[in-house]
């Protein structure tokens, strides 16, 4: 399994600079072709660190999340990574190490390791000797009366066993919390297809998301335009936002998707 990351860089001049990035009222295509040197941002608080801003919450658009990709220097990290005691994270390694504390628990992080972090938890990231990159998707917490707040956890995504969806073998989901565990009002999942799967309908839904390709390509439907997707590229839906996939290539096609769920819509 292989987690695709933003190639940094800048091309050479003699490349055109017509592409595929869009953005719409109803979704954004971010290629990994644009997400190079020029567009990184930088955080107080950190060394050793710099991170692409794929989403923000965006008045009339999706709204309630924002997804980074930080890369870390060997040795670079925070101690003091999140400044909002209302947001929680998942943090899924594209690539490297790192020593994730959470709490004042250690944790040592690879390719493929998955955390959750509460809203007010205490942590800090170091990076190992060869440096870390790692996707970082944050969301305000929501309360419910009732139901208690979630933990913490880290795990690894060959860890868990995928779900396959209903009425075939090619398309399943790795689930990171179970869905009906009302504690968490948003999931950070890895959807899988393997060639030729698809979803079969245009789903239409009161969910955001945003998607990640980690590995392979796809032709997606978003809205009413069919594109192309390979591994770096990120959409951005609003919810509503018709999509579909049919995996194309001969390769599993998979992508880190961020969908807010179990809490009752704001008025």
């Amino acid at each position: 399994m292989t987690y695709a990351f933003p190639p940094g860089g800048l091309p050479d001049q003699s490349v055109s600079p017509e592409g595929t990035a869009v953005f719409t009222t109803a979704y954004a295509v971010i290629p990994a072709v644009t997400q190079r040197d020029i567009v990184t941002s930088f955080l107080p608080g950190w060394d050793g660190m710099r991170m692409w801003v794929l989403a923000r919450p965006l008045s009339g658009f999706a709204e309630t999340f924002s997804q980074y990709a930080v890369e870390l220097a060997a040795g670079g990290g925070s101690e003091t990574p999140e400044v909002d005691e209302t947001a929680q994270s998942v943090l899924l390694v594209a690539s490297g190490t790192a020593t994730l504390t959470i709490g004042g628990e250690l944790h040592s992080v690879e390719a493929g390791s998955y955390a959750f972090i509460p809203a007010g938890t205490d942590w800090a990231v170091r990076a190992g000797d060869q440096g870390c990159q790692f996707h970082w998707v944050r969301k305000r917490y929501v309360a419910a009366a009732g139901v208690a707040a979630p933990t913490a956890f880290v795990t690894h995504d060959r860890d868990i066993v995928p779900t396959v969806m209903p009425n075939t073998d090619k398309w399943a989901t790795t689930r990171f919390v179970d869905p009906a565990d009302l504690r968490h009002d948003f999931h950070v999942n890895i959807v899988t297809f393997q060639p030729g799967g698809r979803i079969p309908f245009a789903e239409t839904h009161v969910m955001e998301h945003g998607l990640y390709v980690l590995e392979g390509t796809a032709a997606y439907l978003l809205n009413t335009d069919w594109v192309s997707v390979g591994p770096g590229d990120f959409m951005w839906l609003r919810a509503f936002c018709p999509q579909a996939c049919i995996a194309t290539g001969d390769g599993p096609f998979r992508y880190l998707l961020y969908k807010d769920v179990n809490r009752h819509v704001p008025l």
